[in-house]
């Protein structure tokens, strides 16, 4: 039977020991192998290996996380240094005092419309005015045959010629009857009769006379004169035609021009606003076309309608323009701004600062570093290139006014021009070195 060697005997495997020997021995701990293993000697043993495995997985996760973080940021920074500044053009809140307008949109009306209707029958034989032209009232518009109306007329002044003959006759025999009376000669019953007679013929002068006026005036009516100031239209009806008084269309439409008025309506919400407003003095309102934008005309506002339309939720205003050069007419539709007030010392910024975003309005502020950060902003109306900022921006902050598309926040820009502090247009005013 084998046995085993003597310790004395056992091989010993030896290597020459370096500097890191010395660390493992500190590590690990000395194990006697001159002495055959015991079950609990293996048991520290294989623990030993696991906590040693267990601690280099650690210190090599730990070494893998920190070369990424050194790599990412090594990324981050080139990127940085490579990613070139942004040139943008750059401007400023500044304070301004803003005027505040209800937009709406309204029909323009003529101050008065008047059509001339004839008043009696018979041949249009004159038009005296030209379309198109401006009278005055009392100027000549056309002419009706009159020589009926003066037929009639004379007719009614000889009846009343004749009748008064009779009359003066009867006066006088009744002056007779009543001294023949006096003097017992004649009866009271045919003092009566002739003072009866005297009061019929009185009575028929009386209607004569009234028939004579009526005859005057149905002759001047034949004679058509322009009832106010204003522009005629287009002839309706030609020379020639006889007309009635019956007849539903007229001789021609007059407008009156100067001053106009123009119907536009509003929001019912901005009622209480306008009547607050109105206390102050009289609001002014701007006729502006609704195509390019041009203010065609200024006024003031001369009505609130005294009813709010349920149906649409507007109440509907009237405005009265001078329209002295005519470029308002009636029946054009023009878009309206009514001046509600003048904010002093709002906060201004040219309208191209504004942007418009998923929450909202915002602008690109420039920082001192020249880096640039999303600032939401809250915008009271937008007129004129300027928008006023309600909440948001406070003045003297540098803001971008062209070149936004490129930025996003922390992008760093240069400063390619200076645009006007008051909402201007931009302007190179000052490159940036």
């Amino acid at each position: 039977m084998q046995t085993d060697p003597p310790a004395s005997e056992a091989v010993r495997t030896t290597r020459p020991l370096n500097h890191g020997d010395t660390a493992l021995k500190t590590q690990i701990p000395s194990v006697d192998i001159s002495q055959p293993p015991t079950k609990a000697s293996s048991s520290a043993r294989r623990k030993w290996v696991i906590v040693l495995l267990c601690a280099l997985v650690v210190l090599g996760g730990v070494w893998v996380a920190w070369r990424r973080h050194r790599n990412a940021s090594s990324l981050a920074a080139a990127a940085r240094k490579e990613t070139p500044a942004v040139t943008v053009v750059a401007g400023m809140a500044a304070r301004k005092d803003v005027p505040i307008y209800l937009d709406g949109l309204g029909t323009v009306q003529a101050f008065n419309t008047v059509t001339v209707h004839v008043r009696v029958d018979g041949e249009l034989k004159k038009v005296a005015f030209v379309e198109g032209q401006t009278v005055h009232v009392g100027d000549l518009l056309a002419q009706i045959d009159p020589a009926p109306y003066q037929a009639a007329l004379g007719q009614s002044l000889a009846k009343k010629g004749q009748d008064e003959a009779s009359l003066n006759l009867q006066r006088v025999e009744l002056k007779r009857e009543a001294t023949l009376l006096a003097a017992k000669i004649d009866s009271q019953d045919t003092y009566d009769q002739v003072a009866a007679q005297v009061k019929e013929l009185e009575a028929a002068v009386t209607a004569d006379e009234a028939a004579i006026d009526n005859t005057r005036v149905q002759l001047a009516y034949t004679t058509l004169t322009s009832p106010i100031d204003g522009r005629v239209g287009i002839r309706l009806v030609d020379v020639g035609n006889i007309v009635h008084a019956t007849d539903s269309n007229g001789l021609v439409v007059i407008t009156q021009l100067h001053p106009i008025s123009v119907i536009f309506t509003l929001p019912e919400q901005t009622l209480s606003e306008i009547q607050q407003s109105q206390t102050a003095g009289d609001l002014g309102v701007l006729a502006v076309a609704g195509d390019n934008g041009k203010v065609l005309d200024s006024g003031s506002l001369a009505v609130i309608d005294n009813e709010i339309d349920s149906t649409t939720g507007t109440i509907r205003l009237k405005a009265n323009f001078p329209n002295r050069d005519l470029q308002l007419w009636p029946g054009q539709f023009v878009n309206t701004r009514l001046l509600l007030t003048t904010r002093t010392n709002g906060i201004v910024v040219p309208a191209s600062v504004i942007q418009r975003g998923p929450a909202g309005p915002y602008a690109f502020v420039i920082e001192d570093d020249l880096s640039v950060k999303i600032q939401p902003v809250k915008v009271a109306q937008t007129e004129d290139g300027q928008a006023l900022i309600d909440e948001g921006l406070q003045p003297g902050q540098r803001v971008v006014v062209d070149g936004q598309y490129k930025l996003q926040v922390g992008s760093h820009v240069r400063l390619g021009g200076q645009a006007k502090a008051d909402g201007g247009g931009a302007g190179a005013d000052a490159p940036s070195p």
